[in-house]
């Protein structure tokens, strides 16, 4: 690592208009020596891959439920809702480190012995004592992510740009704060640059970041009526709901966060998620300028209930039955509905009730999800004489996979299944049928180049997974897509295509995508996502275009 050259990589950051601070910052960690320290997964109490788990005991504040569920490393006990690498819990999936990032717990680290313990020289930052007993601690974490995207027909030809390369570097670094067993405060700042040539959407804030905040939260929690509750206000991330439905938006440079408060408490083998927010406004581009997007907000409960657990085919089965109200009130360019006019849209402002359930787990050797959303709400036309409209949309999810556990590289073999439902450009005044994601579905889920998003949208595809060594993972998918209602447009991430007359049949197109991650360092991953759309003859007829994708990162966290 030390061999790199130093003037190219100065040309590299160059290239992406990166300031000399953060040129420093990013040169220290990159050539910091202690990143050539390879410690044995016998001995190192930190995550030595990105997916590695690493069992780590915490003897404080926790409940003693019947039954426990693997927990991830450094992560607070949630009993059965560890499931999933604690993505049951509601605060995301832990897999050596969390989505949300103050979803870890590196206190375990008080009961190691200090040279066991810096055998990972970052190990000094994840616990960090401020007074004698320990009740006061500090954790620092960090990302550098360099991401190189490369399109050559982006969003199936309609982004006006052809080969479009673009280059983008995340820095963010939060701290995590814990002021005894019932409060801690959590920040998390972000810089984001973006550049490369024929690039495109680099307008809408969510690229191209000054260093603002990114989370800043206060918690208060404790132990009442036999649960772990606890209240989080301010800005934060916020995965608990379907993958189909809603993510982090970690695609791109900065994920989406929100302004408010959520309560939570989790009992043995129930829990429930209270949440009210405002969508962080990141348009502004200029240091620490995010304020509060009042066009845009998300309120709701969602509870999850662990059914006694049993046992097939000799292994120990554990479902989940998930039942949520989301409501989701926002406008703009998401809002507006399609005419029957080639590219005119309806302006308005939308509410959406979603009330759903899910089933999901692993029966032996098989994991299952299911998932039912009914979604009501009006439609608002921005026109005043136009009478609002009621919403009757719907969306089915379900995957079923077989994980060959004593096979060579541990493979899983699936297939997923999705239907969104869609609605009719051609009525004005009838029931708006068109199923509505407006803040981002987990682009893995279904489409990473987010070409398509999940509205009038129906998908079908092979899902397999492998792991032939320890630190590589594999993942293809190969999702065919239809129009869910030959009357309704097609529709991307945020955008709504302007193909209309020439449109004909419903079938869409064939989106095979494949996935290789090598954690080939602690704290290192390297990940090539390839990607390509072969268009329908309906579609090819209507404008669109095939086109291929390619998406190269490497990451380091401590």
């Amino acid at each position: 690592m030390n061999k790199i050259h130093v003037r190219s990589r100065c040309a590299l950051f160059r290239s992406l208009s990166v300031s000399a601070p953060a040129v420093v910052l990013v040169g220290i960690v990159i050539t910091h020596p202690a990143l050539a320290q390879v410690a044995s997964s016998s001995t190192s109490t930190a995550p030595q891959t990105a997916g590695q788990t690493i069992m780590a005991v915490e003897k404080k504040n926790t409940l003693k439920p019947a039954k426990t569920a693997e927990r991830p490393p450094h992560t607070q006990d949630w009993g059965v809702f560890n499931a999933g690498k604690q993505a049951a819990s509601g605060f995301g999936t832990v897999a050596g480190f969390g989505q949300a990032r103050w979803a870890e717990d590196w206190s375990d680290l008080a009961s190691v012995p200090t040279e066991k313990r810096n055998k990972d020289w970052f190990n000094r930052l994840k616990y960090i004592r401020l007074n004698t007993t320990g009740s006061i601690w500090l954790s620092l974490n960090g990302e550098e992510r360099l991401r190189y995207v490369f399109e050559n027909q982006p969003t199936m030809g309609t982004a006006g740009k052809t080969n479009a390369n673009r280059v983008l570097l995340r820095n963010m670094y939060g701290a995590d704060l814990h002021l005894g067993e019932h409060v801690r405060a959590y920040a998390e700042f972000l810089w984001g640059v973006a550049g490369g040539s024929n690039y495109y959407g680099y307008q809408a804030g969510t690229q191209r970041e000054r260093l603002d905040l990114q989370q800043g939260i206060l918690e208060v929690k404790g132990q009442l009526l036999g649960a772990r509750m606890g209240v989080i206000g301010g800005r934060q991330v916020f995965v608990d709901a379907p993958v189909s439905m809603q993510s982090a938006r970690d695609l791109p440079n900065v994920q989406q966060t929100w302004d408010g408060v959520r309560g939570y408490a989790v009992w043995k083998s129930f829990r429930v998620d209270l949440f009210d927010f405002m969508q962080t406004n990141k348009q502004p581009i200029d240091v620490f300028s995010d304020g509060t997007s009042y066009n845009a907000r998300m309120y709701g409960a969602y509870t999850s209930t662990a059914l006694p657990s049993f046992s097939l085919m000799g292994q120990k089965s554990q479902i989940f039955a998930d039942v949520f109200f989301i409501g989701y009130l926002f406008n703009g360019a998401n809002a507006a509905l399609p005419l029957a006019q080639a590219g005119k849209t309806e302006a308005g402002s939308t509410r959406r009730d979603n009330i759903g359930g899910r089933l999901w787990g692993n029966a032996g050797p098989f994991d299952v999800s299911l998932t039912g959303v009914f979604q009501g709400g009006e439609f608002r036309p921005a026109q005043k004489a136009a009478q609002s409209r009621p919403v009757r949309a719907f969306a089915v999810n379900g995957s079923i996979s077989w994980n060959a556990k004593n096979l060579p590289g541990k493979p899983s073999f699936g297939i997923q299944a999705d239907v969104f439902s869609g609605g009719n450009y051609h009525s004005q005044n009838g029931a708006v049928g068109t199923f509505a994601t407006p803040y981002v579905a987990l682009p893995y889920y279904n489409d990473v180049t987010l070409a398509l998003t999940s509205q009038n949208l129906v998908g079908v595809g092979p899902l397999l997974t492998a792991a032939p060594r320890p630190n590589l993972r594999l993942r293809l998918h190969v999702p065919a897509f239809w129009r869910e209602s030959t009357q309704d447009a097609v529709y991307g991430t945020g955008k709504t295509y302007a193909w209309r007359d020439n449109l004909h049949g419903g079938f869409v197109g064939v989106s095979p995508q494949a996935q290789i991650a090598w954690s080939f360092a602690p704290h290192w991953t390297w990940t090539h996502d390839f990607a390509g759309f072969a268009a329908s003859h309906g579609m090819h007829d209507a404008g669109a275009k095939s086109g291929m994708f390619y998406m190269q990162t490497m990451e380091f966290k401590f």
